[in-house]
């Protein structure tokens, strides 16, 4: 006895139903581009979040042209901070000194301009090698001769805050040179005819147009190239339409008022450039591998001391760098200046995707901490927030975070 099984041919679709199907084709796309990389765009959903609710609550305040550029000259030293400390995270060190090797720095290049009238460019580029000289000294107790990370960076924090004291007499000094006035407060001059908008700024956003999708895409090629996951057409091409039309506003806003400010471009070229290292050298890829496992990357001819040495080092200028900015804004330097500018680097690099444990974090993720910081600051500010209210509102950002985190690692794990 046979039996004939005949297989049936699926129905066809109803007409009326091809264009939702699509539609939520591509909304679960979406929906698992973002489990995959939840890490990567958890928080630049809750930076966009955050600033859609004080724009609200501030009645558009936040978003006029002068508070965004005054929101990037005042968070400017910390975002350059958070940058160093995030790859110092990455490694799986952390550093307690940053804030008083800032105002260090910012001591000493008060005392070459000030009481000796050094050019300051010449004090600019001896600042960065004291940073340098800083770092490296750290780097050396700390890869070389086994001291823990938290120790001599903490005995770093007294040391810099107490040569500060020293160097100042406990005073204020200043004031700079307009020339160095100009890193912290000046913005990029007006040329061309007049359009109503600042020129060289909507040039600069052309630019950046046209470097973040030819980045993107090679990216995404090479990422084909060697068989990787790489996220379905249409979800791409969705995050370059958002990315291009998140530069168009910035672009827009800052154009319509002074322009771009000096310092956003220094700032730019160092997430592209420290971004580029990270992901294309073999220096970052030797960072992630130590912070990620350090047994492992021993065995594999990493050498661990002389990476970790380099990464203090590396943090000591851009700390040195942010003192100049800092100093250069306040138009001062301060014994108090860089108060609490360390806790505010390691909770942008944390809010920005950095683990405890370290080998995992990008360049990207510490900028939006501190954005998310930043903006956290500057709402609560056009609200009147008590500074209260501030520090608590801001430890729970932190908490959250971490806690994000390590809920997302035990999910992976799971």
């Amino acid at each position: 006895m046979s039996t004939d099984v005949t297989a049936k041919s699926p129905a066809p679709a109803p007409p009326g139903k091809s264009g939702s199907a699509a539609g939520g084709g591509l909304l679960q796309l979406m929906l698992d581009g973002l489990r995959r990389n939840m890490r990567q765009y958890g928080m630049l959903i809750a930076l966009g979040l955050i600033v859609i609710l004080f724009e609200v609550w501030t009645g558009g305040d936040l978003l006029l042209p002068r508070n965004v550029s005054n929101l990037v000259l005042q968070n400017s030293y910390i975002l350059i901070l958070a940058i160093g400390m995030m790859l110092v995270i990455i490694a799986g060190h952390i550093d307690l000194s940053v804030g008083s090797l800032t105002a260090f720095v910012g001591a000493f290049a008060a005392v070459l301009m000030v009481n000796h009238q050094v050019p300051w460019p010449v004090a600019v580029v001896l600042c960065l090698l004291m940073g340098a000289v800083a770092g490296s000294v750290q780097g050396l107790l700390i890869a070389y001769a086994g001291i823990p990370s938290f120790i001599v960076t903490l005995a770093g924090m007294l040391l810099f805050r107490g040569l500060t004291e020293i160097l100042l007499q406990g005073q204020t000094l200043g004031p700079f040179p307009n020339g160095l006035q100009k890193i912290g407060n000046g913005f990029l001059p007006a040329v061309g005819p007049n359009t109503n908008y600042h020129n060289i700024t909507l040039l600069l956003g052309l630019v950046m147009i046209a470097a973040v999708v030819s980045q993107e895409v090679r990216d995404r090629r090479r990422q084909q190239e060697f068989s990787l996951d790489v996220p379905p057409t249409k979800l791409f091409v969705l995050k370059l339409v958002a990315i291009i039309a998140a530069i168009v506003w910035l672009t827009m806003l800052l154009a319509s008022y002074n322009g771009a400010p000096v310092i956003l471009i220094i700032l730019g070229v160092l997430v592209v450039g420290y971004g580029y290292v990270m992901r294309n050298t073999v220096f970052g890829r030797h960072i992630y591998a130590i912070g990620g496992n350090l047994p492992a990357a021993k065995l594999s001819g990493v050498k661990d001391k002389r990476v970790s040495f380099q990464v203090f080092l590396n943090m000591g200028v851009l700390a040195a760098l942010a003192g100049l900015v800092v100093t250069s804004r306040l138009n001062a330097a301060s014994p108090k200046a860089g108060d609490g500018f360390e806790l505010e680097a390691i909770a942008s690099s944390f809010i920005g995707g950095a683990s405890m444990s370290g080998g995992v974090g990008t360049v990207l993720g510490a900028i939006i901490g501190g954005l998310v910081l930043g903006v956290l600051n500057n709402g609560m500010n056009l609200l009147s927030v008590g500074t209260d209210w501030q520090q608590v509102i801001k430890g729970l950002a932190l908490l959250a975070a971490v806690g994000f985190d390590v809920w997302n690692k035990r999910k992976s794990g799971s």
